[in-house]
């Protein structure tokens, strides 16, 4: 390898010298330095002969320029300690003291003149160059982005020292930014050999590489082995956690995070509160806002738009409406935008509406999310004339390129309205290729008003292009049915057999700070307890009464199973069991919040609009994508879902 000349780095050329000073050299330049006279202090060391003597104040320089990337000061420095140099030897060669070299490769490689950093570096050969040096040199290369440099500086390292946790540091970052785990595991081996023991760094160092290169397991064994862990160790885990879709785990350790009392910053919002958001959390997202409220840190937008997204998905949009409010001027677009998803999950677009007119009146101009919240909205209350509007208004008057998004949307709003012709025709004059949830969506619209020819001309295309999705098929043995095609409904049923296997279907409840998850058909336990079937029973007693107990609706199950069987499967349905056990285990007047995996089925959704006529309880249900709040027998879709 051969070694760059130290001679061709720029030397600037020397100012004209000022008069010596009385005071102390040292104290005088790190009083200009301080008050950021950094002219001032180079006239004055250049003012004096480069000695030894004068270490700590070159430091002090240099210590200057890299806090304020000031190149020119520090290449100015560099040059009066070569001329130095060729005056009085190598025995005067200050370039050799540790510290300063550290410090000029420093403020090279803030400055982005790596170059000018590497020549500096193999001035002189690499076998006397001390540990802290190739330090600084690793450090420059990581910073710059030149991760395979820094990772090869550290194997030519390997020749001269035993590794300390800076250098480890440095090694198992730029792994994790090349993705390479097999390197990073031999890393991890010398860290285990090490004399000197991994500090929080090290620790945290390992938790990201393994983490970024997909070897959760490896994370988790990590982060149990560490003796102490601080709030990057806790953000690391959490995101792993989320990142791979364990969310209950990912919401378990944001809890022990708390106990242990570690506190949170900004990145712990950023990852607890889409978790909470996704599983329905509610308490979990209170927690952190109440801890934002105490600190002394003013949350960003960032954060304020993560609470609010959080608040929408739990369900609480009056909540979120509060923050989204309070932020006054400090709203971005994507706060805007949050806030007007949060009306279309809640079935509110009136408010929603409203809402985008107050925001273009703010100045604001809508993207491609804007019309996802408002579409979505539209499609799921029948705002047909109002979602038309919008499509159109989106491209001509925003220039928006209607995304497959938008066009499900649209899709939706013709074929929910029976307008099945000119929901085909969008289809068909599409600028893209059709996805299967399009298809899926004028399916079953075929299935609401009993358009069989093009409901079988539909499945053909989705049972190619999604031969393993379960929902086409029971949508299309559904239309079978209805129509009395018993032959047809027997070769789906085949079919589905053959090609697919049912999602189960699961639903959670929280209750104190605890979620107790259900699925279809199963926790047999709850189902005969003696709570139960005494609670069941004066439900039973109290439907009857209001002229409600009218038995289940088997739209949803198959026709050829026995009567016991489908009654079963009905009444065991996930959300039933824990809106069961909801009504069991807390006080009356408080409102059970339940989560599906799956959209609710009719019989479920009649059920939910009686229970909370009988009880005077209101229970929140959030399926896929949307809420139904049902109080008092009625739900807030309007039965529109």
């Amino acid at each position: 390898m051969s070694i760059p000349n130290a001679t061709t780095i720029p030397v600037p050329a020397n100012s004209t010298p000022t008069p010596h000073t009385h005071k102390p050299l040292h104290s005088t330049v790190k009083f200009l330095t301080i008050s950021g006279k950094l002219d001032e202090a180079l006239q004055l060391i250049e003012s004096h002969p480069i000695t030894h003597r004068n270490l700590l104040t070159y430091e002090t320089l240099l210590r200057a320029c890299i806090a304020k990337k000031s190149l020119h000061h520090g290449q100015r420095l560099h040059a009066q300690l070569l001329r130095s140099r060729g005056r009085n030897g190598a025995h005067h060669n200050l370039l050799n003291n540790p510290a300063l070299k550290s410090k000029l490769i420093t403020l090279y490689s803030v400055c982005n003149r790596i170059n000018l950093a590497r020549l500096l570096f193999y001035d002189g050969g690499i076998e006397t160059i001390p540990e802290s040096v190739w330090v600084s040199m690793a450090i420059g290369y990581s910073r710059n982005g030149y991760s395979k440099d820094a990772l090869s500086l550290y194997v030519d390292m390997l020749r001269f020292f035993r590794p300390g946790n800076f250098m480890f540091s440095v090694a198992l970052k730029s792994c994790g930014e090349l993705f390479s785990v097999g390197v990073g595991r031999g890393v991890h081996a010398q860290i285990v050999k090490s004399e000197e023991g991994p500090d929080q760094f090290v620790y945290n160092g390992l938790l990201k590489l393994y983490s970024e290169c997909g070897y959760f397991e490896d994370v988790v064994r990590v982060f149990d082995e560490m003796p102490q862990r601080d709030i990057v160790s806790w953000n690391l885990l959490i995101s792993g956690f989320a990142g791979r879709g364990q969310l209950f785990e990912a919401f378990d350790a944001f809890r022990r995070m708390q106990v242990e009392g570690v506190g949170f910053d900004g990145f712990t919002l950023t990852a607890a509160l889409p978790v909470c958001a996704r599983i329905n959390a509610l308490s979990g997202g209170k927690e952190i806002h109440a801890q934002m409220v105490k600190s002394v840190i003013r949350p960003n937008v960032f954060a304020l738009n993560s609470l609010m997204d959080m608040y929408a998905k739990c369900g609480v949009v009056d909540y979120a409406r509060r923050i989204f409010d309070g932020m006054g001027k400090r709203r971005d677009l994507r706060s805007w935008n949050t806030m007007l998803n949060g009306y279309a999950i809640a079935r509110r677009m009136e408010e929603g509406l409203k809402l985008f007119d107050e925001m273009l009146g703010s100045g604001f101009s809508p993207n491609t999310f804007t019309f996802d919240a408002l579409l979505s909205g539209c499609s799921h209350m029948g705002l047909t004339t109002e979602g038309e509007t919008l499509f159109h208004r989106m491209r001509t008057e925003f220039g928006i390129s209607p995304s497959v998004e938008h066009y499900a949307c649209l899709v939706d709003i013709l074929g929910r309205a029976g307008r099945l012709k000119e929901a085909l025709g969008v289809v068909k004059n599409m600028n893209e290729k059709p996805s299967g949830r399009i298809w899926g969506l004028l399916l079953n619209s075929c299935h609401i008003y009993g358009d069989l020819h093009l409901a079988e001309t539909i499945s053909k295309v989705l049972f190619e292009i999604e031969p393993k999705y379960v929902e086409n098929y029971v949508v299309l043995l559904n239309i079978y049915e209805n129509a009395g095609l018993w032959e047809s409904v027997t070769m789906v049923r085949e079919m589905m057999e053959k090609h697919v296997k049912k999602e189960v279907g699961c639903s959670w409840i929280e209750i104190k700070n605890r979620f107790h998850t259900f699925v279809a058909g199963g926790d047999l336990e709850l189902g005969s307890s003696e709570e139960y079937q005494k609670l069941w029973s004066a439900f039973k007693e109290a439907m009857r009464v209001v002229g409600c107990d009218n038995g289940p609706d088997y739209g949803v199950v198959l026709r050829d199973v026995n009567e016991e069987i489908k009654k079963a499967w009905i009444c065991g349905h996930s959300e039933r069991l824990a809106a069961m056990f909801g009504l069991i285990h807390t006080g009356s007047g408080i409102p059970l919040r339940i989560t599906k995996n799956l959209r609710v089925c009719a019989d479920c959704h009649s059920w939910m609009k009686t229970m909370s006529q009988v009880t005077g309880r209101v229970f929140i249900l959030r399926e896929t994508k949307h809420f139904h709040h049902f109080e008092k027998g009625s739900c807030s879709c309007k039965d529109y879902w």
